[in-house]
């Protein structure tokens, strides 16, 4: 007996002992995992990468810019059932533990040791919090030492934190397959909803995703990705957190996912997102472009910018279509399936209805064609084959491209089309409006190309943007990075300089043939109007840009001084410097549309600058306004205590008065003469008030119209991006191309605007002269006359000293044979109305 006693002795104090060392061994291990944790505390201020999302100003989506796709939502934003799926797939006792599961722990071990050996992943018995610990504050290496180093993590986590903020960390930070990070943006992007929207079977699958996303692709792996979500499901059942007839629906609704783009998700705006891009990526930098959370509120106005897209693109093509059709594509061998073959070839994203399609079999009437398969989540091509028909109607376009030469009307589809070709169609439309069914038009990517911008002319806020026809195709933004010559659409700055500096538009200037001296062995110059070797005489002012008279501008320049002109462009935004060349008052420098718009919105809106902009307001990742453009002073906004019977708040604008006023309001009634009689007569089919300028370059490279309502200003240009001539005569002005894409666009976007006059500033006189001389017209004539503004102090001139008289060896002059007769009204001697 005495000995079981002493043996049951020695066995207590060897077990103290064991007991003892085992304590000082796991204080040992704890101390020495310990010293080199990292700091938790950082969790308290932690800011993970969320995008920035930028919006039009109806609020719809327009792009999204991340490296990890992530809105970050507060714990109260997330709804109940979504916690509840996650919780049953990770951690379902997470509010009762500590932070770490023994359970859970002590079966992974044993799971380890039966496993030993035979390459096993070791099974992971993590807790949320052990996985926020893994996440934020270590790495993935599978080790005993990270284990350790996780658990004790996980620990003083749960002891500083609530777990309502560790379950936010956690449901924020994780990643979900397809670049989505947190459960907000995999809600976006596996089903383009937000997460408080989510069905039952929807957040069972999300919740599945953590361990294995890449194992449960939705379309690589569906069968098994399906499997996971119902054991979610199954779990929930189980948890009581869900009814039976709830997990009965959820296990038999299919696994339907959505393919979200990371572009730009308004239709047509993809050149607006990536210049806004451009813009945010300059002000603060490429990480807080990506990672900072913005909200950028912009000036896009999507309805607009679709009206601008569709007439845009229709210009380009109508002018593309008349030069002929030059060819397929490329060609395919369409035996087996042509299917998969069509959709390896690269077809542009952005130009719907348009699609991609193969010639299978054609005859005289028609040729069968097969459209490009669509690829599904996860680039697998659709089994779906759709074809169509494309009758002799939809090649009537189709005549033969020959350099200049154009071939004939086809008469059969054969003529056009063979088997193997690979095109673009869509859908041939009747007179009314309304698509054929089964039946298709050819289309051809344009070559010209060119671009419009459209711009609130009181803010400068730009309302749409077009930078080519496809920016699928190429994603350089001509409306911003193309610089053209803007040929007489830049004339209206030359007369803005001279009747701001004592012309009128009765001043009269000779349009007659002149010759320039360019120095220094550079030869003579000897501008020319378009219809060259006609010369009008004496003409006013109003007349001369009516005309776009060339010889008149060129005169006119000489008078006024370069150097005054340049400083006008400056004032403008055209051009930073001008030259001194008197060719440049023609146009002959370099500029962009979106410049030329901003200038144009200045003589609109009275002469006060504008500056262009995209944004109207950026807000930070917490609601913070840290930009926006509206820099005006609104005095009586803020009233305390409600209305009071105050006098009503006032908008004080600072801005910089680039034009006089009444300036602005002449060039823009000699702009509105433009429309109604001049090179931009088209533009008169809109039915409103319209003031706005044509412009041809140098070999009809390039044609233009800029112009505005008292609503709306827009500059389009159309040019081939390696500058060529678009043609010859009248059929390559900007009063036939460029014009009639102004028109059609201008009749959507004022559809719904009342026919309202431009605003006459207080000070200006409006007298009745006769047009073509500029003089005061007489007591009851009404008969071709007009009525002409003019400014305090001036007055129609009652006879003429006329601006570029010939000198007396005749240079200058107009020939005798094209001088006008005496009883036009004009006569050449000194006056005291005219200026010089």
């Amino acid at each position: 007996m005495r000995l079981l006693v002493r043996f049951m002795g020695f066995l207590f104090a060897a077990g103290t002992v064991v007991f003892l060392v085992g304590v000082g061994a796991v204080a040992g291990l704890i101390w020495h995992f310990s010293k080199d944790l990292p700091d938790y505390s950082q969790l308290q201020d932690y800011e993970p990468p969320v995008m920035t999302r930028v919006h039009a100003v109806d609020g719809s989506l327009l792009g999204e810019y991340a490296k990890e796709r992530r809105l970050y939502l507060p714990i109260q934003a997330v709804p109940k059932l979504v916690i509840n799926a996650f919780l049953a797939a990770e951690d379902k006792n997470f509010y009762e533990h500590g932070g770490i599961d023994y359970t859970g722990m002590a079966r992974a071990g044993v799971l380890f040791i039966q496993n030993y050996g035979s390459n096993r992943r070791p099974q992971g018995a993590s807790t949320i919090t052990q996985q926020v610990a893994k996440n934020f504050l270590l790495t993935n290496e599978v080790s005993f030492a990270r284990k350790i180093k996780e658990a004790l993590l996980a620990m003083r986590i749960e002891k500083t934190y609530s777990k309502d903020k560790i379950l936010e960390l956690y449901l924020n930070e994780i990643y979900l397959g397809l670049g989505a990070y947190g459960i907000a943006a995999a809600s976006l992007v596996y089903f383009d909803k937000s997460v408080n929207e989510l069905t039952v079977a929807e957040a069972s699958y999300l919740a599945a995703l953590p361990k294995m996303p890449a194992t449960l692709h939705p379309v690589r792996n569906r069968d098994r990705a399906i499997e996971r979500r119902n054991y979610v499901i199954d779990r929930l059942l189980e948890n009581g957190w869900i009814k039976q007839a709830d997990a009965d629906k959820a296990r038999k609704e299919p696994l339907a996912v959505t393919n979200r783009s990371n572009g730009a998700h308004t239709f047509a705006g993809e050149y607006f997102a990536e210049e806004v891009r451009r813009d945010i990526f300059e002000r603060y930098g490429e990480k807080k472009l990506y990672e900072g959370g913005l909200s950028v509120r912009t000036t896009l106005d999507p309805k607009i910018q679709v009206m601008a897209r569709k007439a845009m693109v229709a210009g380009l093509v109508n002018y593309d279509e008349q030069q002929g059709y030059r060819g397929a594509m490329s060609k395919l061998d369409i035996s087996g399936d042509w299917g998969v073959k069509l959709a390896e070839i690269k077809s542009l994203s952005d130009i719907s209805p348009w699609r991609m399609a193969v010639v299978l079999e054609t005859s005289d009437q028609s040729a069968r064609i097969g459209f490009q398969p669509n690829r599904e989540l996860g680039g697998a091509i659709s089994k779906q084959r759709e074809t169509g028909i494309v009758t002799v109607d939809g090649v009537r376009w189709a005549r033969a491209a020959q350099g200049n030469a154009k071939g004939k009307t086809p008469t059969s589809v054969a003529q056009v089309l063979q088997p193997g070709d690979v095109i673009y169609a869509d859908p041939l439309y009747t007179k009314e409006g309304q698509p054929v069914e089964g039946q298709y038009r050819l289309r051809q990517i344009p070559e010209v190309s060119g671009a419009m911008v459209a711009m609130d002319p009181w803010t400068g806020r730009v309302l749409a943007m077009v930078g080519g026809f496809s920016f699928d195709q190429s994603q350089f933004n001509r409306a911003t990075q193309a610089y053209r010559q803007p040929g007489s659409s830049f004339k209206p700055i030359v007369y803005s300089a001279a009747l701001d500096n004592g012309y009128t538009p009765s001043t009269v200037v000779l349009d007659a043939p002149i010759e320039i001296d360019q120095g220094q062995g550079a030869g003579v110059w000897r501008p020319e109007n378009f219809s060259s070797g006609k010369f009008q005489g004496p003409v006013t002012l109003r007349n001369a840009l009516r005309q776009s008279l060339n010889t008149v501008t060129v005169r006119l320049a000489q008078d006024i001084g370069m150097p005054l002109i340049g400083e006008y462009a400056r004032r403008f935004g055209v051009y930073d410097e001008l030259p001194n060349y008197l060719s440049y008052a023609l146009g002959a420098g370099e500029t962009t549309a979106m410049r030329m718009v901003t200038a144009y919105s200045m003589l609109a809106n009275g002469g006060r600058r504008v500056k262009p902009t995209l944004i109207d307001r950026i807000q930070d990742r917490y609601g913070r306004t840290i930009f926006k453009h509206d820099q005006r002073e609104c005095r009586g906004c803020d009233a305390p205590g409600g209305w009071k019977n105050q006098a009503e708040p006032q908008l004080i604008d600072r801005r910089e008065q680039v034009l006089d006023s009444m300036t602005a309001y002449q060039i823009t009634e000699l702009m509105e003469g433009v429309v109604q009689a001049g090179t931009a007569t088209v533009v008169k089919e809109v039915g409103k008030p319209i003031a706005g300028k044509t412009g041809t370059t140098n070999e009809a490279k390039d044609a233009w119209f800029v112009g505005f309502s008292p609503d709306v200003a827009v500059a389009i240009y159309m040019g081939y991006d390696k500058p060529r001539a678009l043609g010859r005569g009248n059929a390559a002005t900007g009063g036939h191309l460029a014009a009639p894409i102004a028109r059609d666009f201008l009749k959507l976007a004022l559809a719904d605007k009342p026919a309202v006059p431009f605003k006459v500033p207080a000070g200006i006189k409006l007298v009745r002269v006769v047009s073509k001389t500029g003089m005061r017209a007489g007591p009851g004539e009404t008969g071709g006359t007009i009525l002409e503004a003019f400014k305090p102090g001036t007055a129609p001139p009652d006879n003429y000293s006329v601006i570029g008289v010939a000198d007396a060896d005749g240079r200058g002059g107009v020939p005798a044979s094209q001088q006008q007769q005496p009883d036009s009204g004009f006569f050449m001697r000194p006056g005291t109305g005219g200026l010089y």
